[in-house]
């Protein structure tokens, strides 16, 4: 039974693409196994390094990446289900021939929650379409959703929403590519917010942006979200700006959530060795207090995703791996205070 305290509930979520390999496909896993939660207005922080499937969770999320297998409730209501069962220690169970063992399938039609669930890409300047004018991109929701009754009401909307995102009204007539970046992103996040969504998935919406434009689209991301209470699931590399705007944070390697916890709490105290490295390398702008710290320095390269070490993926890299980190890939196991790290040594 979904928890009404959870606007989007996530078990067990895979995603693995067929890749050829010789005269056989191969899948990656690009996201193995990731549950969180995130409640209303809520923003859940996702970081990791590149090509660890933040992006590919998010996509998936909203079904624009057709999911491999999982759960996902979004309030309250179950769009997808693959099917697979698992017993209370979160294993999968298989029949004797090892296969997995599934239960009744559920696969709705994404179109009326398309409303309540929304994106910001990564790059402004691809994300939007160059032969439509600023008004058309921001709405087409409202064209596809039919939210309106007449053209004035349509104009109105429009005008409106890119008020709320500090867009002047004569730029409606004008096309993508005379705006800057900053620009070109606050059109994306009034296109996103024209059907007044519940939550939305933002993509690195501020990584392709200069420092100075990206503390403004930041703060506008809080404003709305105190203004509309509407989640953010915020996917960045910057642990900074990730531990700025998020409430809780999650961290990623490889397909797999490696630690979940209130920001102050992992900033404060990191207990996976990999996200211990990941803030050891986050800039401090004290000079003092920079050289007394230390930098985490990761050996080893990152695996490849098509050939993936048993156990857990950090093991190879990690000065703590034991045996057991060979055998099986630890659960995410709650070290109090709802701070959720997956280690067997820990």
């Amino acid at each position: 039974m979904a928890d009404k305290k959870n606007l989007l509930e996530v078990e067990h979520l895979k995603q693995y693409f067929p890749v050829q390999k010789g005269f056989h496909k191969v899948p990656l896993k690009a996201v193995d196994d990731v549950s969180f939660t995130i409640r209303p207005g809520e923003t859940l922080g996702l970081v990791g390094e590149s090509g660890c499937g933040k992006t590919t969770v998010g996509r998936t999320l909203l079904r624009l990446y057709e999911p491999t297998g999982g759960k996902i409730t979004f309030d309250g209501e179950v769009i997808y289900d693959s099917g697979e069962q698992y017993d209370e220690n979160g294993k999968l169970v298989v029949d004797a021939n090892g296969k997995p063992v599934l239960g009744k399938k559920i696969y709705k039609d994404m179109l009326p929650y398309r409303r309540q669930m929304q994106m910001v890409f990564q790059d402004p300047y691809s994300s939007l379409n160059p032969r439509m004018t600023i008004e058309d991109i921001i709405g087409e929701p409202l064209d596809v959703h039919k939210l309106y009754s007449s053209k004035q009401e349509r104009r109105e909307r429009i005008l409106e929403l890119m008020d709320i995102v500090g867009l002047n009204a004569e730029h409606a007539m004008r096309y993508a590519h005379e705006f800057s970046g900053g620009q070109r992103q606050r059109i994306g996040i009034a296109r996103a917010l024209a059907v007044n969504p519940k939550f939305i998935v933002c993509d690195e919406a501020v990584s392709a942006l200069d420092v100075s434009i990206q503390a403004q689209v930041i703060n506008m991301f809080e404003e709305l979200q105190e203004k509309l209470g509407v989640a953010y699931l915020f996917i960045a590399h910057d642990l900074l700006v990730v531990h700025h705007i998020s409430d809780r944070i999650a961290v990623m390697y490889l397909g797999h959530l490696m630690e979940i916890a209130d920001a102050d709490e992992l900033n404060g105290n990191p207990i996976h060795p990999y996200t211990l490295s990941l803030l050891s390398s986050v800039p401090i702008p004290d000079p003092e207090t920079a050289r007394k710290s230390k930098r985490i320095i990761l050996e080893g390269d990152v695996p490849s995703p098509l050939n993936m070490p048993t156990g857990c993926p950090f093991r190879t890299r990690c000065r703590y791996a034991t045996e057991q980190c060979a055998i099986a890939m630890p659960p995410l196991q709650d070290h109090g205070n709802d701070h959720l790290v997956a280690c067997w040594n820990k």
